[in-house]
């Protein structure tokens, strides 16, 4: 004879079972009931002789708490999810979320409609929001019910709180050192207007160049390979006694840097080249690349933590950018 086919188990089940209510029964298994009762330990021998085991799925969605934790990464285009920035901060929530059995998703949030942040708050299965790239047009649309349970990497606002490496300072450190070797035609290659939170970066430039007596010179660009190396090229155009250019980050500089050696520029003798993030590959380019830290695992697990345990945390959290010094600078 065939084995005989049983349904799953339910907490009604459990509930006839121990002769209780099936809120009486919820409370029990869940612990949101803090008093030990007899019912309580009741249910507790009962769901363990019979086997049943809550879906945590299921007790997520009921009670309101949310399974997952989104990334969600502002931008003009999708594409932006393919920056390997990202997939650090989503390794990093990933890593603080799984202790607590939290899935993590990653979102693309157009520039252009940040209202579908109201589309998070309204899915049950969200248990908070990390956002990325955050604008101040996107602040503004956080809607009221995400907050308690929303972190920004990058700006924030008195309801959102931020956090994010101190890249004024460590952009400031890297020009000193490119002054203080005895560069004096500096050139900054920036990222996306969009993003405000490059604008420190910038403005820690112009003001230590400015202080140094030097012109600032910048060039607007992006975050990528490409950016670096039209942006070197036009450096040069424009201003041909450039003798350093500082990118907004590492792969910015490395664009950089194969232009100029395509122009039979030296790196460092002719054009000093420093970048920003200290990404692995800076250590073993050639020349290693001049740099300044940037601890993304270390933010991102914070603003992660925070989410997850609805956390009151100061509005800003700053995590320090150190100088590294390599080869191209």
């Amino acid at each position: 004879m065939g084995e005989e086919i049983r349904d799953p188990l339910t907490l009604e089940d459990v509930a006839r079972a121990a002769g209780v209510s099936r809120a009486t029964a919820s409370r029990a298994l869940t612990g949101s009931d803090t008093t030990s009762t007899p019912a309580r330990q009741r249910v507790r021998a009962v769901a363990e002789r019979m086997g049943y085991a809550p879906n945590p799925l299921a007790r997520a969605l009921a009670g309101g708490s949310g399974t997952r934790v989104v990334v969600a990464v502002a931008g003009p285009r999708p594409d932006v999810l393919e920056d390997p920035y990202m997939w650090r901060v989503l390794g990093a929530t990933a890593a603080v979320c799984d202790g607590a059995g939290v899935g993590v998703s990653l979102q693309w949030l157009p520039l252009d409609a940040p209202a579908s942040l109201g589309r998070l708050a309204a899915d049950r299965s969200v248990r908070g929001v990390v956002l990325c790239n955050t604008t101040e047009p996107l602040l503004a649309a956080v809607p009221d019910v995400l907050r308690g349970r929303v972190a920004s990497i990058g700006i924030g606002s008195a309801a959102v709180p931020s956090f994010d490496v101190d890249n004024a300072s460590g952009a400031a450190a890297v020009v000193r050192h490119l002054h203080s070797s005895g560069r004096r035609h500096i050139a900054m290659l920036t990222g996306p207007s969009w993003l405000p939170c490059s604008w420190r970066s910038v403005e820690a430039y112009r003001s230590t160049v400015e202080a140094a007596g030097l012109p600032a010179r910048i060039l607007p660009g992006d975050f990528g390979f490409e950016d670096g190396r039209s942006g070197a090229l036009e450096a040069l155009h424009r201003w041909p006694d450039t003798d350093a250019i500082y990118a907004i980050c590492d792969t910015v500089a490395f664009g950089a840097i194969v232009a100029l050696r395509g122009l039979g520029v030296d790196v460092p003798d002719d054009v000093a080249v420093a970048g920003f993030d200290d990404v692995p590959a800076a250590a073993w380019a050639g020349p290693a690349l001049t740099t300044a830290t940037h601890p993304v695992s270390r933010i991102a697990a914070g603003a992660a933590t925070a989410v997850l345990n609805e956390a009151r945390v100061p509005s800003a959290t700053w995590y320090p950018s150190e100088l590294v010094l390599r080869e191209s600078a």
